[in-house]
Order: C-alpha cells, then sequence, then structure tokens
C-alpha cells in the first residue's frame, strides 16, 4: 500500500549537523555516505502500517545514472537501516507524520543527487565522503584529527628553509558560501568527464580517483579549465604575485565566477592549500606538507647534477632543480588497490611538474611506499622519492676543461613538516618517508630503489674544510656579515682559491643577481690552521635583488691548488620580515563587532609607498577580504597603524589573517588566533 504523501521536510539544521556540514548552510540537504539522514513525510491520509505500508525509492547521480555503475539505487523499505548499502527504513511514525531514515552506501559516488519517492516526489542533496564512518575508505579514528584535517577552516603553511621554516597561516574556507559548488564544479569540468559522464560520476565512489583528479585540476598546464595558473617569473603581469593570496576561497570564487577561467598565479604552496581546501569540502582528510630542499628530477635517474665554473657560477641549463622548499598535499585514505599496510597518508601534488598518464597530476602515492622504495607502486612513486632522496653532485668545471666532483654534504629531502594536530607548531614528519640516514634499513631501500649514487657513497673525510657562519640579527633593511671558515685538518701547509660569493634566489632554485661578492686567490693555511674570511651584503645593494621569497644563497667554493680537488659549502639565508603587531578591540562574540588594530614598523632606511593592510578569516570577515590602506607614506623606523573592523558569524577558535603589503616590502604576513564566544 502506497503512502500519500502531501508534503516533507528534509529537516536539514538536524541532518547537517549530525553530518558534520552544518557549517556550509542549513538551506539544503549536504550529508555522508554510509551514515543515516531523516526526512519527515507529512500525509494527506492513513497512517504507516509496518509489513503493508511501501515506498518505492530511488536514488540517482550524474547524467547518465545507471545501477551497474553505481549511480543509481533503487530501493525499498526495510525493518531496520542497513549501512553497507543504500536503504531505507521508518523510524517513529506518529499517525499523518513518517519519519523516513535514508542511508547512502559507504562506496557511493559523491557528488549531487536526486532522490524520488514512489516516482513522484523528488528533492536534491548532496553527497559526501564520510571520515567518521568506519565504513568508508577515508575514515579517521580520532576526533582530534578530524577537527585538524577536514573541519578547521585555516592552517599553517610552512616556507623559509631548512634551517629557518618560516609559519605562514592559510584560510582554507572550505565552508563559506560557495566553495562546496566550487569544488563539485571543479569534478564536472574535469576532461574525463565531459569524455564519458557516466563512468566519470561512477569512478567518484573511488576517493583515489577523485583524489587523482584534484591533482589534475587545480592547475591549468593541461587547458582543461583547471583552477591556477602557475609563475615562477620575476614578474606577474595578468595576475597577481603568489605571494598575495591569504587563502583559497577568493581563488575558487574567482575561478567559479569567471567561466572556470585559470586563476593567475599560484605556486606550489597556493597549489597545495587550494587541493587541500577542495579534499576537505569533499570530505577528505588532508593536510600540505613541506619538504625542505626538494629535487625535481626530470630524467628518473635519481641524481641532480650542478656543473659551476671557477667563479662559482652554476650552469643553469638544466631542467633538474633543488627547491628550497616544496608543498605539496597528504590525503587520508586506505588502498585496496595495493598489498596490505599501505593505508594513511597518501602524497599527491597539484604543483604542475611532470606529466603523468599524459597529464600534469602527481598520485596520491602511499607515503610508507616512498619510504620502503616501492617505486612500482601506483601513483608516481619514483617522481616523489626523487623529491625527497635524489642525490645533489656539483661538478667542477676547470677553465682548461677538465672537471672534478666537488666535496659538498648537502641533502636533499630535510625537515619535512606540517601542522600539529590541534597546536600551531612544526610537526616533522620526515621519519614517515625516509629512514634514518646511514642506516641499513636505509640502504635496504636505495637498493630496492636501485639507487646506485648513494649505495656507492663513502663517508668523505676531507683534508680541507669549508663552512658558513651567519651573524646574529639577520633581517631585511640591515647590512650583515657572513663569514666562510676554512679549517686544515692536514699535516701540510696548504695554498687555496677561496670564491665566496652571495645572490638572491627564489624559492624555486633559480638564481638571481650577485648580492656580494669575493674571489681570494691565496688563501695561505698552515697544518691544524683556520681561517675567518667576512663577506659584507649592504642592503643598498641586495634590496633591489631580492625576489619576494627574501631568500639570499651563500656559496663558498675552495679549491685546493696541490690536488685541484673542490670543496663548497652551500647555505640560505631567509631575510626576516618585520613583525606586524596585531590587538583585537572588544569583546570577541558571534554578530558583534570587533576591531583588529594592526602596526607594523618600517624596518628598512627608505621610506614605503603604497602601503595597505588586509585581513581575512574563516567565519570572521565575511568570506571575503578587508582592505585598508593607508594616506600617508610610512618613514624609516616610522609605524603604520589602522583599525579595521570586522563581524564573526560562528563561535570557536578562529585565526585572523594578516597582509601588509608596500613598494618596497612586498607581502608581510601575520595572523592571531580568537576565540570567538557565543
Amino acid at each position: 500500500m502506497a503512502l500519500d504523501i502531501s508534503t516533507w521536510d528534509l529537516a536539514c539544521r538536524f541532518n547537517n549537523t549530525d553530518h558534520h556540514t552544518e557549517l556550509n548552510g542549513m538551506d539544503r540537504l549536504i550529508v555522508r555516505r554510509g551514515q543515516a539522514f531523516t526526512i519527515n513525510l507529512y500525509l494527506n491520509s492513513g497512517s504507516y502500517q509496518p509489513g503493508y505500508s511501501q515506498l518505492h525509492i530511488t536514488a540517482e547521480t550524474g547524467p547518465q545514472p545507471e545501477e551497474q555503475y553505481g549511480t543509481r539505487a533503487v530501493f525499498g523499505l526495510s525493518d531496520e537501516i542497513d549501512d553497507t548499502r543504500w536503504s531505507a527504513a521508518v523510524s517513529s511514525p506518529t499517525g499523518d507524520t513518517v519519519c523516513l531514515s535514508v542511508c547512502a552506501a559507504p562506496d557511493a559516488p559523491i557528488g549531487r543527487y536526486v532522490l524520488t519517492l514512489d516516482g513522484r516526489i523528488q528533492f536534491d542533496f548532496i553527497l559526501l565522503f564520510n571520515p567518521w564512518c568506519p565504513r568508508d575508505v577515508v575514515y579517521i579514528d580520532s576526533e582530534e584529527k578530524l577537527a585538524e584535517y577536514v573541519l578547521a577552516q585555516d592552517g599553517i603553511i610552512f616556507r623559509g628553509n631548512a634551517e629557518y621554516p618560516v609559519p605562514i597561516a592559510w584560510y582554507f574556507g572550505q565552508f563559506e558560501e560557495g566553495i562546496l559548488d566550487a569544488c563539485l564544479r571543479i569534478l564536472d569540468m574535469n576532461p574525463k568527464h565531459s569524455r564519458n559522464p557516466g563512468k566519470d560520476c561512477s569512478g567518484r565512489r573511488n576517493v583515489i580517483y577523485v583524489t587523482r583528479v584534484l591533482s589534475a585540476m587545480i592547475n591549468s598546464n593541461d587547458r582543461d579549465y583547471g583552477v591556477l595558473e602557475g609563475c615562477w617569473k620575476d614578474t606577474f603581469d595578468g595576475g597577481v604575485s603568489p605571494m598575495s593570496w591569504r587563502g583559497s576561497v577568493q581563488i575558487l570564487r574567482t575561478w567559479s565566477s569567471t567561466s572556470c577561467l585559470p586563476v593567475r598565479f599560484g605556486q606550489c604552496w597556493v597549489f597545495a592549500a587550494v587541493a587541500c581546501t577542495v579534499s576537505r569540502a569533499l570530505g577528505i582528510p588532508c593536510r600540505v606538507v613541506t619538504n625542505f630542499y626538494s629535487a625535481h628530477d626530470t630524467n628518473s635517474n635519481l641524481v641532480i647534477e650542478r656543473y659551476l665554473n671557477e667563479k662559482g657560477e652554476i650552469d643553469s641549463s638544466t631542467r633538474d632543480m633543488i627547491w628550497n622548499y616544496h608543498c605539496w598535499v597528504e590525503s587520508w585514505m586506505t588502498r585496496p588497490d595495493l598489498p596490505p599496510g599501505f593505508d594513511g597518508w597518501q602524497a599527491s601534488d597539484p604543483t604542475p611538474q611532470e606529466k603523468s598518464e599524459g597529464v600534469f597530476c602527481c598520485g596520491p602515492v602511499p607515503v610508507r611506499a616512498i619510504k620502503e622504495g616501492e617505486l612500482t607502486f601506483k601513483y608516481d612513486a619514483p617522481f616523489v622519492f626523487a623529491e625527497v632522496n635524489a642525490d645533489l653532485v656539483h661538478i667542477l668545471k676547470y677553465n682548461d676543461g677538465s672537471t672534478r666532483k666537488i666535496v659538498n654534504d648537502q641533502k636533499v629531502g630535510q625537515k619535512i613538516s606540517t601542522k600539529s594536530v590541534g597546536r600551531d607548531e612544526r610537526e616533522d614528519i620526515t621519519h614517515l618517508y625516509k629512514y634514518p640516514e646511514g642506516s641499513a634499513e636505509e640502504r635496504q631501500v636505495f637498493e630496492k630503489a636501485n639507487h646506485q649514487n648513494k649505495l656507492q657513497q663513502q663517508q668523505a673525510n676531507p683534508g680541507l674544510q669549508i663552512t658558513i657562519k651567519l651573524s646574529t640579527g639577520i633581517r631585511k633593511g640591515c647590512d650583515f656579515d657572513v663569514f666562510a671558515i676554512v679549517t686544515n685538518n692536514t699535516e701540510e701547509d696548504k695554498k687555496c682559491r677561496l670564491v665566496f660569493a652571495s645572490r638572491a634566489v627564489s624559492y624555486n632554485g633559480v638564481i638571481g643577481r650577485e648580492c656580494g661578492f669575493k674571489d681570494l686567490l691565496n688563501v695561505a693555511l698552515a697544518p691544524g690552521g683556520e681561517r675567518k674570511v667576512p663577506l659584507k651584503l649592504n642592503y643598498s645593494k641586495y634590496c633591489t635583488n631580492l625576489t619576494e621569497d627574501n631568500l639570499i644563497r651563500l656559496g663558498a667554493l675552495l679549491i685546493d691548488y696541490s690536488t685541484k680537488e673542490a670543496m663548497m659549502a652551500m647555505r640560505d639565508i631567509v631575510l626576516d620580515d618585520p613583525e606586524i603587531k596585531i590587538r583585537i578591540l572588544g569583546e570577541p562574540k558571534e554578530k558583534r563587532k570587533l576591531a583588529a588594530e594592526l602596526t607594523l614598523q618600517n624596518p628598512l632606511p627608505e621610506t614605503l609607498q603604497g602601503c595597505c593592510f588586509t585581513i581575512e578569516g574563516a567565519n570572521l570577515t565575511g568570506g571575503s577580504s578587508i582592505t585598508e590602506k593607508l594616506e600617508s607614506p610610512i618613514e624609516p623606523g616610522q609605524e603604520a597603524k589602522v583599525k579595521i573592523y570586522f563581524t564573526p558569524t560562528q563561535s570557536g577558535l578562529r585565526k585572523l589573517v594578516v597582509d601588509f603589503d608596500s613598494n618596497k616590502l612586498g607581502h608581510v604576513r601575520g595572523y592571531k588566533n580568537v576565540i570567538i564566544g557565543k
């Protein structure tokens, strides 16, 4: 006997809260797979009769729904919910109201659905991955990790270098208005969907497939309606500097509102952060990871070769690079397509570097597969393995044409970092990617990966040694000294040439202009002797050569005249930006206007023009940024100070992300954690 249904209530407030999607809003039904949701049916006449009343239910997603592909499910009423498949049951019938529970299969494709009751009543809902559901492949058994990797709308990304990781706050904003729709649109715009919509929508049951699609679609290198266009030049004509982004929301909204034209411009941390936003929005636990001294091995030989001349100048014709840091994402999932033991964090990289299966994408590959040297495991294990394990070889080309390998202990894959769970501190996860250096396990991995260069290495004990030391208090705007320390550990007198150079460098390893240089042709060292050679870096010289990365690379090349052996030390300096002081004025409460008092002191010996502060934050600034321009220039030593007003919309711990921009300092970042009361 069919039910005589008059109207219905999707109970969005109750369901969305129960399914952890309430921050997306309460105006539509957004639920997660493998977990029941409730619909209230109001009857014209009669009442629900257990065993007699019937209801024919169809759930469909995509333009070509078919049962065999899992994009169409047909089911009726059961005595109770079965959370292993699509099912429905009636709970607590009271007269003319029927409370209907519906549960999506834990492996159902995610996306937009239409639910049809008895062929005549239809309503829409959105289905997401469910990391709270033990039957879902993205399940995490930790409320703290769910809060960090799925629900947190802001976080920390690490830049700088291995000696000095610099934390920057990022506004992921996955629950802000319009973001979930943009994320679903990314799936619909991907070329696989255009070629075969039915197969693509069926593939969305598989988190491995979805993660790989996102890796390709966050970048636009394949001219495939991707979200971001990359740019690693000195200027950003036709777009904005990647440094200017404080979060993902503006990027995704711009892409969605401009007919899916790529947003200009991104670099690795922006690609990774946007991928993290989209993953969390779809229900995939995700985090941004930074690998310091990251190798880009284009010819898959696990060796990055750099040639230098006698002046220490590097031949830049090779495509192999060492990036100061490189960011990618890790997503949490099981891997039923691989042998047991490779579930958990999977690395994928949306920054366009090399093609995989004909497309600019990378991963997902189990982090444990990288650690164990399992280079045949899907996807793109050799490239990620090289990023953290490649061998860096420097070769000196003498003026007479001969070459010699340079002794240098710089290592690839250092201080692999991510934000700690529930705290803003850096968590070092290098041990998840690599065994301890020099261990038997590391050697076994290199043997498995056929990393011959590493296997043939022997611990060098050169008679001459060179290191670079820094003075204290290095910051942008000041003059400072750096030192090359040369030590003779032999029992002979040594006569050497020392080339000590400094150059501006971009974070991706591209060498810029010189900031200071010294070439000493006659460095004499007695047995056991040491010499400290200073190099002064003056602001007047380096100020115009720096990129927005604020990095200077120091290189000291020592050539022993008697043996023609060469040794090198290399070190990068991160020039500190001034601190933005942030004070919150007023009692932080929901829907109560607050002011952020922002102060920055000009550290430079010259005037700052075109100064402005911008703030942004999840549930703090209405899903957009707020900018305040300063009318007057800021003289050396003078303070730039503004008040910017904002009204929080949700209680809880939030990050207010702050940016200061000017003609000389570039983008300076800061943030403040604010607890918003109810």
